[in-house]
């Protein structure tokens, strides 16, 4: 397995595997699969061009990639003590295998040499329990839950809140 800094050139295969996650767990992410198949493959290349405080990292094996986790760090003056990780997700085949703790630890060590940068926060649906013992094993602990945080079609899910501070 390899982790590296994704970038345009890699555009067509990360929207490949953002518009696999969204079908095949939707109840875990903010945006929709419908929000993601109305973006251009331009749109997708710029979001992936990594700048100061935000960059997408992806696993691969054997070239393909089967992971993928984004950093974004907070713009305003009085919270970019504070950065978010966003858009985890592991292919369900290569699940168990160590790949989802690499890309968080990776994106822990490379945010952790941002100037100033404290805690890094994340959101995860409350029911998660594989993502929660992954990302507690990397250090993160829970500091609060949303109640019905999202809604589609009726059904609710919670929201808990997740913070690793960074020494």
């Amino acid at each position: 397995m390899e982790i590296k800094l994704l970038d345009i050139g890699d555009a067509e295969r990360y929207r490949e595997l953002r518009i696999q996650s969204l079908r095949e767990n939707p109840e875990a992410f903010l945006t929709t699969l419908e929000i993601q198949l109305a973006k251009t493959i331009e749109q997708v290349r710029d979001n992936l061009i990594p700048v100061n405080g935000k960059f997408t990292l992806g696993a691969f094996e054997l070239h393909e990639l089967v992971g993928m986790v984004t950093f974004v760090r907070e713009s305003h003056p009085k919270t970019m003590h504070k950065g978010n990780l966003l858009a985890m997700y592991v292919s369900p085949e290569y699940r168990g295998h160590g790949i989802g703790k690499a890309l968080v630890q990776e994106l822990v060590s490379r945010a952790a040499q941002l100037d100033g940068l404290e805690q890094i926060n994340l959101t995860v649906i409350a029911n998660n329990d594989a993502a929660k013992r992954l990302y507690a094993s990397v250090g993160f602990e829970v500091y609060g839950t949303e109640r019905n945080a999202m809604k589609e079609g009726g059904q609710y899910w919670d929201d808990e809140f997740m913070v690793l501070r960074l020494k």
